[in-house]
């Protein structure tokens, strides 16, 4: 099957319409049993678009290596224009549910980028979410939001990841930090260690299920989630 390789053509529609910025945004961590997911965002200026080029290698951050990613993280940080991850803890997962609990991520993510890009009211910002569904607008009223200067006009695309560079891009970033921060959990807690985290980030894998079984969850499972029963005597 040929691979589909991203490209700049959304971003340049999106500049076409008025854009200054074009944002790309994507999740990691959804369906994860532990820890927090997370929104990369990464921005585009309008103005660069004629002559910016899709950084070598990007893509569908599914379809890469963890070692692929790692090499391409920092060349990614410098092609952007701006770029923020935004979390919401497994404690606010449980809380909220997971698509409320992803639209504040997502708010998170576009408050530092704009605060530290000096976005202000007035500047026209266009986002592209991957996905069918606009979280971040709905999240946008409610009162866990944080401040943000401005909320971009969102467009959702389906498989964002894999047909738009910015997209992609945020999603490799926000891969990246998430596995390290799952990797640095794993090992800054004994009681942590049974489950694995270093080697499936939180997901599913069957030794972390079996940990769950025998220990229960831990203070940083999503307890909301349909976790394994675990064993007599477990904790």
């Amino acid at each position: 099957m040929r691979r589909i390789l991203p490209t700049l053509a959304t971003e340049a529609a999106l500049a076409d319409q008025g854009a200054e910025y074009v944002l790309g945004l994507d999740e990691v961590g959804r369906g994860a049993l532990a820890g927090p997911a997370m929104v990369g965002v990464v921005a585009v200026r309008s103005a660069d678009l004629p002559h910016l080029t899709v950084p070598e290698g990007v893509a569908d951050s599914k379809m890469l290596t963890p070692a692929c990613r790692l090499a391409m993280y920092r060349d990614l940080e410098d092609w952007a224009a701006g770029w923020a991850v935004g979390a919401c803890s497994n404690h606010e997962i449980d809380q909220w549910g997971i698509v409320h609990a992803l639209g504040i991520a997502a708010l998170r993510a576009l408050a530092e980028l704009e605060h530290g890009m000096g976005l202000g009211p007035g500047c026209r910002l266009a986002a592209i979410l991957d996905g069918p569904h606009d979280y971040i607008t709905l999240a946008a009223d409610s009162f866990d939001a944080p401040d943000l200067p401005v909320l971009p006009k969102v467009s959702t695309q389906v498989k964002g990841d894999a047909h738009c560079a910015s997209v992609a891009c945020a999603a490799v970033i926000a891969k990246v930090t998430r596995d390290q921060l799952m990797v640095r959990l794993a090992a800054s807690d004994p009681a942590l260690a049974p489950y694995q985290w270093e080697r499936n980030k939180g997901y599913g894998a069957p030794a972390h299920l079996e940990a769950i079984r025998r220990l229960g969850p831990s203070r940083l499972h999503r307890v909301s989630w349909h976790l394994p029963s675990s064993s007599p005597g477990g904790s």
